[in-house]
């Protein structure tokens, strides 16, 4: 009986993750993942907590215990990266991370001896690279993704320049980001335990501003300065990693320095490319037939095999090969130009540019409103029952396809949300 009652609260677990718009399919790998991380009475616990963030207090309330015992239970949770926990007025707030970009990467981003990290990176691999049904829903629903590509800015030519702003900019992000952390890379990490993992740098990924301060505080990453920073970035760019980092014009929380074998962003981008399950940067590769010598060198380094070697058709060299450039796969992350020792590969501009939210605020409330849960954000309070019912009329109302489709239109998601968002921030 205890052991049913123990999957009770691991499946109200799961249903807590699958609340918010990056959620996490159930699954038995689910369940023995979560079984590693929370005892059965944490899952209990931590089933019941909201989706925004929360103080002490308001825990308390929701969780029925004094301050003291619910303050402690909230810092251990803290201490193992389960929660990320913050300042905010004067005030230490608690949020519970998404599994990914979230607890899931945190857990493999140090070595640790408090959990069997074999047995987890087992697990992960099972659950993410194997049965496929979690990475297919973080990267193929909505048009709004979780992540986007920045470009290797040593490839922009001035004329590139002149059309990157400054939130496309990797060093950008590390130039204003109030605090800077380096930790493991959990891909190559969990990689490592499955026999599976490339030599790229293990030490080079990177967390910002709110995230990075309370990882660097519970030990999962080392703090370091701008300098050490955008070393690292002359570090990926020497192995041609690729700069995936979250999907926000402000305050962005990570950039991941990403190689094409072990990175799931980028997995997931060559097995449903045609789907763009990652954004794109706002460049495009251009491929210069007449400098092209056909070597096959940017075809090698492409992380999304978004090009290919194709004949050049010259009929006074009928083995000449050219490369082929398909655009609606390409990244624009520069790492082919990079690649190319005869100047023939270059980045253009897009005509259009992508929609790239606001802040982590603005990209889940429109993430939420794309694959129909915003319901679950507006009514967070899980132990109110005046907020389960509304939250459950809410939701019956957002799967009516007319008015989903008004509340997702662009307009929505860039003029409407955008301003009342930085209203609420003022």
């Amino acid at each position: 009986m205890a052991h049913r009652s123990g999957n009770i609260h691991y499946s109200k677990l799961i249903e807590r993750l699958n609340r918010f718009p990056q959620g996490a399919p159930p699954s038995k790998t689910l369940h023995s993942i979560l079984k590693v991380l929370f005892s059965e009475e944490e899952a209990r616990l931590v089933s019941h907590l909201p989706i925004k963030p929360f103080t002490v207090a308001k825990a308390s309330r929701m969780l029925k215990k004094d301050a003291t015992e619910t303050r402690k239970f909230l810092e251990s949770l803290a201490d193992r990266a389960l929660l990320v926990d913050f300042e905010h007025d004067g005030e230490t707030e608690y949020v519970l991370p998404p599994p990914m970009a979230g607890f899931i990467e945190f857990s493999m981003m140090r070595t640790r001896e408090d959990i069997n990290q074999h047995l987890l990176g087992e697990l992960f691999h099972q659950y993410i690279n194997v049965e496929e049904e979690f990475i297919t829903a973080l990267f193929t629903k909505g048009e709004t993704q979780l992540g986007r590509i920045f470009v290797q800015e040593r490839v922009l030519t001035s004329e590139n320049a002149l059309h990157i702003l400054d939130y496309e900019r990797a060093s950008q992000v590390i130039k204003t980001a109030t605090d800077i952390g380096i930790s493991m890379c959990y891909c190559r990490h969990k990689m490592q335990h499955v026999g599976k993992n490339c030599d790229a740098p293990m030490d080079i990924c990177m967390t910002f501003n709110t995230t990075g301060s309370s990882l660097i505080r519970h030990g999962y990453a080392r703090r370091v300065g701008e300098s050490e920073a955008m070393d690292k970035l002359r570090e990926a760019w020497e192995n041609n990693l690729v700069q995936f980092g979250e999907n926000n014009r402000e305050g962005v929380n990570f950039i991941c320095n990403c190689c094409s074998c072990c990175c799931e962003a980028l997995i997931a981008a060559r097995k449903f490319g045609i789907m763009q399950p990652v954004h794109a940067s706002n460049f495009v590769v251009l491929s210069k037939e007449n400098d092209c010598k056909g070597c096959g060198k940017c075809v090698e380094a492409c992380p999304v095999d978004a090009l290919q070697l194709v004949s050049a058709k010259d009929p006074e060299k009928p083995k000449k090969n050219r490369v082929l450039v398909d655009r609606d796969l390409c990244l624009g992350c520069g790492v082919c130009v990079r690649n190319c020792r005869n100047d023939a590969l270059v980045l253009e501009s897009k005509p259009e540019r992508i929609l790239t939210p606001l802040n982590t605020t603005h990209r889940s409330v429109i993430m939420a409103i794309e694959r129909g849960v915003l319901h679950h954000m507006i009514f967070d309070n899980r132990v109110l029952w005046s907020h389960r019912m509304l939250a459950a009329v809410l939701g019956s109302i957002l799967k009516l396809p007319p008015v989903k489709q008004i509340m997702a239109s662009k307009q929505m998601k860039s003029r409407y949300l955008e301003a009342l968002i930085q209203k609420m921030d003022m």
